[in-house]
């Protein structure tokens, strides 16, 4: 229940509250909007590390000039089958969304299609952007890579990002069957900056020190790097989503982008891949009846669940009960409106 150290939101309160604290450090209407409603989805799904909490630190990247606000993505269409867009160092957010609706036509007429992002930023929860491509009858593929923190296995120095990745389902109905999200680390990089701002401990396993041993520190870890899931795999699965984000995208490497979480350096100017595939082409027109035959294997197990049920069941409660949000956060985020860059 909540208390007085809890605000009660809906998304759409999150969504105003945070295009206000955007525009109010120089991000245009359009690129405040796509981004504050990647704030309140995750809010609603119990990502709250990707939520508000990270909106101080947008808005510092707005006023470092690290995050242009004012930038227009520009969409280019080398071939029919593929989307590039120039994200101008703009919000990701708003770079996805300006060359979705071309990749989508794309993919309906050719069977598959590709949207690539280049000189962008961090595009928060990927699975929010590859679902709202599954809810339109999609199979979508997603990668998106970021600064370096992670090291090759064996080693101390960080080379590639996180790199997440994600597979979203469509269910034939307007929504995604399931939403597979999850990167290269055992853990999201903002999990442990999440800690590291209040001196949490670490679990066990998620992270090592400059030196390359484990560490449970979030300090330490911030100067280490991250821990890969599933160890040597881990640091395959984040260079394959180097190369379909960063190399196919033409977007700057992890190596040498700038860091998502402090204001040194310029923009990151790093990348996004979609590929969305038309499943009544490619499958003979029965996709329906084997997934249906798949997600029925995968849950028919009691306690089974499938991916992204839990933030599922989040979104369905938000809806009906409203967002808890720390009060000093809210705080945080209503000062943030208020404030002048």
């Amino acid at each position: 229940m909540p208390d007085e150290s809890t605000v009660m939101m809906s998304e759409a309160d999150i969504v105003a509250l945070s295009t206000r604290a955007l525009i109010a450090h120089g991000a245009s209407p359009a690129q405040a909007d796509a981004l504050a409603r990647g704030i309140a989805a995750a809010e609603a799904e119990g990502l709250r590390s990707h939520g508000l909490m990270y909106l101080d630190i947008y808005c510092a990247h707005l006023d470092c000039g690290k995050v242009i606000g004012s930038a227009v993505p520009k969409v280019l269409r080398p071939t029919p089958a593929v989307v590039r867009v120039d994200a101008g160092s703009g919000f990701a957010h708003a770079a996805i969304l300006a060359g979705q609706k071309d990749m989508i036509e794309a993919a309906r007429s050719q069977g598959i299609a590709t949207l690539n992002i280049y000189n962008s930023y961090n595009c928060g929860v990927l699975g929010y952007h590859t679902g709202a491509i599954a809810a339109q009858g999609f199979v979508v593929l997603g990668f998106t890579n970021a600064p370096a923190s992670i090291a090759p296995w064996g080693a101390k120095k960080p080379v590639v990002g996180t790199n997440p990745w994600s597979l979203a389902v469509p269910d034939g109905k307007g929504g995604s069957a399931f939403v597979i999200d999850q990167s290269a680390s055992v853990v999201a990089k903002s999990e442990v900056m999440k800690r590291a701002k209040t001196g949490e401990a670490l679990a066990p396993g998620w992270a090592f020190d400059a030196d390359g041993k484990p560490t449970t520190d979030s300090a330490a870890a911030l100067k280490g790097t991250m821990m890969p899931s599933g160890g040597y795999k881990g640091v395959g699965s984040a260079i394959l989503v180097e190369v379909m984000a960063a190399c196919l995208s033409g977007a700057t490497p992890g190596i040498e982008a700038s860091s998502f979480g402090t204001n040194a350096g310029g923009p990151p100017k790093t990348g996004q891949c979609f590929i969305a595939i038309n499943p009544d082409a490619t499958s003979g027109g029965d996709f329906a009846g084997r997934l249906a035959t798949v997600l029925t294997a995968l849950t028919v197990e009691e306690g089974a669940r499938l991916p992204g049920a839990k933030k599922a069941a989040a979104r369905m409660a938000s809806k009906r009960d409203g967002i808890p949000v720390d009060r000093a956060l809210y705080d945080a985020a209503v000062g943030l409106a208020g404030a002048k860059a």
